[in-house]
């Protein structure tokens, strides 16, 4: 009886953490995928990142692969931190394809909103921005089914974000460079995401003789 209260007990920490079954395979998977591009080095960092003048020549990969890819071991661990924590706090508040729509979503504002108004970025890397856009989906969410938890929540992030606009760096990154707008832009992704209903894919109906 013991071992079977233990493995319940194990099994209901998993659950409260995100982390049992599917969810906790696809978070090892995502931190793996994230080690192994750090394991690249600068060489990886220079072939995937936003770079303005690889993208003019048609390397559209790097509007992915630059959320993929970090400056430095500090950094990458920093983000694969806020992966978890987030991953625990909001893994559940959206199904997996609405979780796929809002990071798509972060994504493509973040690469939009710096090559059409911040041309003077140069380069950027790091899963930042996106994690911004996660937070500010998951707290949605919590603040939409009256939590109070989620209203502190967004009002913790728009200082964050206030701050590092003034400051030009992150309350946590330490001296590691910041582009600000990155977060601002994935928190407008991410948002709007939340916010307006997913695309639907139509299907074809098809009709079954009896």
């Amino acid at each position: 009886m013991k071992v079977v209260r233990s493995d319940n007990l194990s099994q209901s920490w998993f659950r409260s953490a995100n982390c049992d079954a599917r969810y906790g395979a696809a978070l090892l998977a995502t931190l793996l995928l994230l080690l192994a591009l750090g394991a690249t080095g600068q060489t990886g960092r220079e072939m995937l990142r936003y770079e303005r003048g690889a993208l003019a020549n048609f390397q559209w990969w790097r509007l992915v692969s630059a959320h993929l890819v970090h400056l430095s071991w500090e950094h990458l661990l920093l983000n694969c931190a806020g992966l978890v924590l987030l991953w625990a706090l909001f893994a559940r508040e959206y199904s997996p394809r609405r979780w796929l729509w809002i990071i798509t979503a972060s994504v493509v504002v973040i690469d939009a909103g710096l090559w059409f108004f911040r041309p003077g970025v140069d380069w950027y890397l790091g899963a930042s921005g996106v994690l911004h856009g996660v937070l500010a989906a998951g707290a949605f969410a919590l603040y939409r089914r009256g939590e109070a938890m989620g209203a502190v929540l967004l009002l913790l992030l728009m200082v964050k974000l206030v701050y590092e606009q003034q400051a030009g760096s992150s309350l946590f990154a330490g001296d590691l460079p910041l582009v600000p707008d990155a977060h601002v832009l994935g928190v407008l992704g991410g948002l709007t995401a939340a916010f307006l209903p997913r695309p639907r894919v139509q299907q074809r109906v098809r009709s079954e003789s009896l």
